[in-house]
Formats: C-alpha cells, sequence, structure tokens
C-alpha cells in the first residue's frame, strides 16, 4: 500500500487555502473567490443487546461509542477549483459492521483547469464511463464505500457535441491507495436532426486497463499454488474492459444500450464447486474467465402515462482493483441494478444485490395519473442466474390519492421472492416469500403543520419443514410523524416480530416475538440539521443505490449533524 504522508497532506491542505491567503492580503475587501462546503457527521452509542444480536463486537462489549465525520471545502477564483476533505472515524463500524475502524486525515483533495478546450484535473477523481459498468469511481458514505481514483484526468473538447477523456491513477483505500494501475479513455459524442420531429443520438465508447501490481499478483500466485491441478491458471497482469452505448431519443421515448466486454480475469466465486477425491465441494475459489454485460432501457414518459422496461445479463464480469477483494472492497465498476428502490421499511426489507458473476433480470414499471388527486404505479422486476434459478422476484403495485388540499393517502402491496441463500450466503436456507401490504396517511393542519402515519405488516409464507416461517418470519411495522416546520420533526415507530420464523431467537424453548422500536427528533435551522434517535434494528440486508450488503442488528442512540455554507 502506498499510504498518503502526513507532509503531502499538509502541503494539499496548504496549497487549497493559499488562494484565501493571497486575496485576504493583497485586498482584504475582495470577493473575488468563493468558498463553499458541508459538514456530516454521526455518533452512536451502543447499548448491549444480546437477545437480538447486538453483541460480540468491540462497539458493543467494551467501547460503547463510535462516530464518522466528514468536512468539505471547496474554494475556486481565477479559473481554478480546489476541494478538500477532512475525513474522521473514531470506533466506526461503517467499513465492518462487525468491527472496529479507526483513522483520521486527508480523504480527498483536488485541483481542476480550464485551459482553452482541455480540461485538467487532478487529486481524488469521482467519474464513471457510460453506465459504470466497466469504470466508476463513486462514493457511497452509509456503506463507507469510497472509490476515488488518484490520479490525473485530461478531458479535451473535439467540437461542439463531441469530447475525449482519459485518466490513470490509483484506487483510494481508505486512506492509503491500492498499488494496481488503473487507466482508461472515454470518447462520447451528441448527434440530432435539424428536421421537425427532431431525434438525438448520445454514442460513447471507453476502454479500461488495470495492471496488478506485484505483490498483488504474488498473493494471488500463493493462493493458486494450493488448488489441484484441474483448477490453477496463470493469471494475467493485464485485463482490459470496453464498452459501447447510445442514447437514442425522441419526443417522449427514450433508449439506451450498453454492451460490456472485460478479458479472462482472475476473480472470486463464492458458490465454485470444486472435486476432491470424488466430492463436490463448494465454496470460494478464484476462477479466470472473460466476462460480458448486456444492459437495456427503453422508457417512455407521457403526460399522464409513463413506461420504463430494462433488461441485464451479466457474466463472469467481477471487476476490482485487485482479485483478492471481496464484497463492495476495490470495485472498479457499477452494474446498474435491475429491482426497485423501495422507501418503506418492510417492502425495503429484502434487496436483490447485483449478482456480478451471473445474472439475468429484467424490470417493467408502469405509472398513470388519470388526474392531479390520482397516481398509480406498477413495477415488476424478475433476476434469476443463468442456470434458471430464481434469485429474486418482485410485484409492487402502489396508488396516490390527494383529497382536497390537506389530505393524501397512499396504499399498496408487496409480493416478494427473494433467495436468501445467495444474497446472505446462508446455506440450506428456504426461499423467502412475503406480501407486504401498506398503508400511509398525511394530513396538513396548516402549511407548517403535517402529520404522517404509516403502517404495514409482512406476511412470510411458512416453511413446511419446520412449520416456521422463513428467516425472522412475519413483521407489523407502525410509524406516526409530526412537523412543526420548519424547524422540529418528531418521529415514533416500533417494529414488531409478530410471528416468529426460524431465525427469530430462542428463550426459554421458545421463539420470542420481539418488538425494535425507535424515535426520533430532528431540528433545522437555516442550513443546519441535528438528530437525535434511539433504534433497536434487526439484522438485514441494507442497500444505498443499488450497493448492498448484510448489516448486523442495531441498539442504542444515534446522533448526527449535517450543515452547508
Amino acid at each position: 500500500m502506498n499510504r498518503l504522508s502526513i507532509p503531502f497532506s499538509v502541503i494539499m491542505l496548504y496549497l487549497a487555502f493559499l488562494p484565501l491567503q493571497i486575496v485576504a492580503q493583497d485586498n482584504p475587501s475582495s470577493n473575488g473567490g468563493q468558498i463553499s462546503g458541508s459538514l456530516q457527521t454521526n455518533a452512536n452509542f451502543f447499548i448491549r443487546d444480546s437477545l437480538i444480536g447486538a453483541a460480540n463486537t468491540p462497539q458493543y462489549d467494551r467501547q460503547l461509542y463510535g462516530a464518522e465525520a466528514w468536512l468539505n471545502l471547496n474554494y475556486n477564483n481565477w479559473g481554478f477549483d480546489f476541494g478538500l476533505r477532512f475525513d474522521a472515524f473514531n470506533n466506526s463500524n461503517l467499513l465492518n459492521p462487525t468491527d472496529s475502524y479507526s483513522g483520521q486525515g486527508i480523504g480527498m483533495w483536488f485541483i481542476k483547469k480550464q485551459v482553452d478546450k482541455l480540461g485538467i484535473t487532478a487529486g481524488y477523481i469521482y467519474d464513471q464511463i457510460g453506465s459504470g459498468i466497466i469504470f466508476r469511481a463513486f462514493e457511497e458514505r452509509p456503506l463507507l464505500i469510497d472509490n476515488a481514483l488518484i490520479g490525473l484526468r485530461l478531458e479535451y473538447s473535439l467540437g461542439e457535441n463531441w469530447k475525449i477523456k482519459g485518466f490513470t491513477g490509483k484506487q483510494r483505500q481508505q486512506f492509503d491507495s491500492y498499488r494496481s494501475i488503473i487507466k482508461g479513455v472515454n470518447l462520447e459524442g451528441f448527434v440530432s436532426s435539424d428536421d421537425e420531429n427532431t431525434w438525438t443520438l448520445a454514442p460513447g465508447f471507453g476502454i479500461v486497463n488495470r495492471t496488478l501490481d506485484d505483490q498483488s499478483m504474488n498473493s494471488l500466485v500463493s493462493v493458486l499454488n494450493t488448488y489441484g491441478a484441474d483448477y490453477v491458471f496463470v493469471p494475467k497482469y493485464n485485463t482490459y474492459a470496453f464498452t459501447g452505448y447510445n442514447t437514442l431519443s425522441k419526443g417522449a421515448f427514450s433508449w439506451y444500450l450498453e454492451g460490456a466486454y472485460k478479458t479472462p480475469d482472475a476473480q472470486n466465486d463464492p458458490f465454485a464447486e470444486t472435486i476432491i477425491k470424488g466430492d463436490t465441494i463448494t465454496g470460494d475459489r478464484f476462477i479466470q474467465k472473460a466476462g460480458t454485460v448486456f444492459y437495456t432501457n427503453l422508457s417512455y414518459a407521457g403526460d399522464k402515462f409513463g413506461l420504463s422496461l430494462e433488461g441485464k445479463r451479466t457474466q463472469n464480469f467481477s471487476w476490482r482493483t485487485r482479485p483478492q477483494e471481496q464484497a463492495n472492497r476495490g470495485t472498479l465498476n457499477f452494474i446498474p441494478p435491475m429491482a426497485r428502490s423501495n422507501t418503506y421499511r418492510l417492502t425495503s426489507r429484502y434487496n436483490a444485490a447485483t449478482q456480478e458473476l451471473g445474472e439475468l433480470s429484467f424490470q417493467a414499471d408502469l405509472r398513470y395519473a388519470p388526474s392531479k388527486k390520482l397516481s398509480f404505479n406498477v413495477n415488476v422486476s424478475n433476476i434469476q442466474n443463468l442456470d434458471d434459478e430464481l434469485l429474486y422476484r418482485e410485484v409492487y403495485a402502489e396508488m396516490t390519492l390527494k383529497i382536497k388540499r390537506n389530505t393524501t393517502i397512499i396504499a399498496g402491496v408487496q409480493r416478494q421472492e427473494y433467495n436468501q441463500e445467495v444474497f446472505e450466503v446462508k446455506p440450506n436456507v428456504p426461499l423467502v416469500r412475503t406480501i407486504t401490504p401498506f398503508f400511509e396517511y398525511q394530513y396538513k393542519f396548516t402549511p407548517r403543520k403535517l402529520l404522517r402515519i404509516e403502517a404495514q405488516y409482512m406476511f412470510m409464507q411458512e416453511d413446511p419443514s419446520v412449520e416456521l416461517g422463513a428467516d425472522f418470519g412475519s413483521w407489523a411495522w407502525i410509524q406516526a410523524e409530526y412537523t412543526l416546520a420548519p424547524h422540529w420533526t418528531f418521529a415514533a415507530a416500533n417494529m414488531f416480530n409478530a410471528v416468529p420464523g426460524v431465525a427469530s431467537p430462542v428463550e426459554n424453548g421458545k421463539r420470542k416475538a420481539l418488538y425494535y422500536p425507535r424515535f426520533d427528533v430532528f431540528y433545522t435551522i437555516k442550513s443546519n440539521r441535528f438528530s437525535l434517535s434511539y433504534i433497536k434494528q434487526v439484522e438485514g440486508v441494507v442497500c444505498t443505490g443499488g450497493i448492498c450488503r448484510l448489516e448486523p442488528a442495531f441498539s442504542g442512540f444515534r446522533f448526527a449533524v449535517t450543515s452547508t455554507f
């Protein structure tokens, strides 16, 4: 690993604020430059509760406290843009939910300059090619994913509608960087017709190359040397990924199409089959295969009617800065998810994480609004692996009705089938099948006083082999939220394990039905927002922007502050 040295960080901090110092010295009243920023901080106070599984981690057993903070600063003047972010982690469980992580320092910096048709960016770069299938440098703070590219990007305008960019660098790893070298080229354009029935094309093409460093290669070879002759292979230092994509638009119609190919690359398969002395064993093993992804989205957006159709086929497209990285760490790309992003507590309990090694999926989303007071939404998604095994299926229907000016009712139902064995790597568990009706009522007493009530119930289909529901069984959820704009919001909720399942805790020889209450207070003043929450949360899969991970149970208080300036 190449550690970002303290002296270099200090130099960058000084350079970022040097323009401010010059302005202050030369002309104290000058307002030529602009500075802006934001602060986000979370503080968790852990309360041990072994009954719900909130135990046996450093935070619950001895530390009792954990926090994260991000302070962003941006300054622009004389055609330059400067950015700097300070990150701090104290006994944080974001990096690894079952462990503790502490560290602090310069988490990001950049300098940008436009020189005629050439754009120059140096430092930490967030960018993507196409939809991100072969390259996406991005951040997802709730999962502590920060896959910035530390390096140089050049972007040149080839004309009014065409541009080409190239980049090179290493991927960020907390306050260090991985050793592998990443570089790529991307060409994008825009073409339109001149007739009255205007259509447009937005084509693009990209190439990305990853070169493994010697240390990563030697580590990979040492693992491969433990394999039998039938499973060993010669890993490659260089892997290339190619993509071509285009958006065709005409009136209310839009069609996006992208195809990507990755040359043979070592990747970890958690479900690989290995034959040892005649016995088949399933488990982690490296394989080396070429990968492909085909993705398309066809949409129509009318005045009252909207329709979106998506399809995707993925095969052997695990693409990381080094093959040894697993889960969400070291990812070089982003494969679009193919399931609805649900917002209600119970409808979002089971989430389908993208399967990089094999997935065939589609999604359809239909919206219809016959009037300003009434609208409908229906969504259907289906995900299976390349062996036709069902991984996820969802049917979702929702109605929104506005009564007069002060009342809104939202009601609907969700039907899910969820392969917990694949998504949560839990062997020999039954397929989760749920039906979840939900209801939301909003009443506005005055323009500044709003009451919102949610009620949901998840019916879990029983597992005939044990006469219990799969996972934790059936759930009930109710929440009341009262807003006194513009400052206060109060919320109280409870999630109740109404009919315990096979994963519910056992007490005195019986499955115990547990309560998971939550209380929140939010206070907003100008650009500052404060919140204090008491939370009991069941374990489950948490997804942000299509990126998912298994989150353990939580018990305790959480204090958060966000501010912009």
